[in-house]
């Protein structure tokens, strides 16, 4: 998958890199506007081919290598200059494609609390899913910890779904993702 790089724990926290996350650079993201501080986390589902699980293609599609004729679908989005911060697969491996410093292209048209551009002000977390299958009991285990992480680093930070910051545009999480397992709630905008 390439891009792959490995710090130590002093060095990844000042970089904003995540220590125990499996790393691969996206270059899908650029700096946060001056004074922009992270004050929301936005949780999505992704499944790429849709509604499979386990392949590369989320991987392809954040560092901009998707092979358009891999599948019908790819054809659609290969163009797509898009990434998040974290992807948690199924299994509950937490990998981090973006510091937490920098702006990723998560979110796209979106508002919160009457501020628009949440790529701004936000750090996005994608889970391998869909809106018609559960979600894994090992992703809710390594979102509830990677969320402990991040409102220690950020704290008072909103959580909210795409569909809450993009609605009618987006529907991720979905009706499958189950928010009261969660050790924070959901904050309404």
């Amino acid at each position: 998958m390439g891009g792959v790089t490995k710090m130590d724990e002093q060095e990844s926290e000042t970089c904003g890199w995540l220590a125990g996350a499996r790393q691969i650079e996206s270059p899908n993201f650029d700096a946060r506007p001056e004074g922009a501080s992270v004050s929301l986390i936005v949780i999505h589902a992704i499944s790429l081919p849709p509604d499979e699980f386990g392949g590369s293609g989320v991987f392809e599609l954040f560092t901009n290598r998707l092979d358009s004729a891999a599948h019908p679908y790819y054809a659609e989005i290969h163009h797509l200059r898009v990434s998040s911060h974290f992807f948690i697969r199924r299994d509950g491996e937490l990998i981090q494609f973006v510091p937490t410093g920098c702006r990723a292209w998560h979110a796209g048209a979106s508002a919160w609390r009457g501020r628009e551009c949440c790529n701004d002000f936000s750090i996005g977390i994608e889970l391998e899913g869909c809106d018609t299958l559960p979600f894994d009991e090992r992703q809710y285990v390594a979102l509830d910890a990677l969320l402990r992480r991040l409102r220690l680093l950020y704290p008072g930070c909103d959580i909210a779904g795409h569909s809450d910051i993009a609605p009618g545009r987006k529907t991720d999480p979905g009706p499958f993702f189950d928010w009261a397992r969660l050790s924070f709630p959901k904050n309404e905008g």
